[in-house]
């Protein structure tokens, strides 16, 4: 059973697995991180856990039983109750309801661990797949989204309230 872990320096290499392994996949629904972010990957890593460490951001992976990475689940911009939601899960677990799964979980996190309320997220028209998983975990349209919030493709945002006594409060 993958187990959902809050990001550490032991993950770095699975994670950078999984994002090359997925790389064309996740450029076919999200913008390509581009080759710099690959080549810079292990300095940007130190930052993500710096930025996590100082409270502004909480990273999660879904990790498979083997050690892969299945899925990242991070919770960026954390701030008076409310954070912004993304994630990306492989092409290999993709379909099966994963996502949903694991974003409902987080819900729980991000409320009992985290002291969060409210979670944003931003999905592109063009990513039916990502729109199914916010609605299917929870999450209300919350109007449109700017090209600039995604990438250059246009869309909307999504919210879910973590109410006190809600499902996502208990985990």
């Amino acid at each position: 059973m993958p187990e959902l872990e809050r990001l550490h320096v032991g993950h770095a290499p699975a994670v950078l697995a999984f994002e090359l392994a997925n790389r064309t996949y996740f450029a076919a629904s999200v913008p390509d991180r581009g080759d710099a972010y690959f080549d810079a990957f292990n300095d940007r890593y130190e930052a993500l856990l710096a930025e996590q460490e100082a409270g502004i951001c909480v990273f999660y992976v879904l990790v498979a039983q083997d050690g892969s990475v299945l899925g990242r689940f991070n919770l960026y911009d954390l701030d008076d109750g409310s954070a912004r939601l993304g994630y990306r899960v492989a092409q290999q677990a993709a379909g099966r309801g994963v996502a949903t799964a694991t974003v409902r979980e987080l819900c729980g996190i991000a409320a009992a661990r985290h002291g969060l309320r409210t979670l944003r997220a931003a999905a592109s028209h063009d990513n039916a797949a990502s729109r199914k998983v916010l609605v299917n975990a929870g999450f209300v349209p919350a109007g449109p989204a700017a090209p600039d919030d995604l990438g250059g493709r246009s869309g909307a945002w999504y919210q879910r309230d973590l109410a006190p006594g809600s499902d996502a409060s208990v985990q």
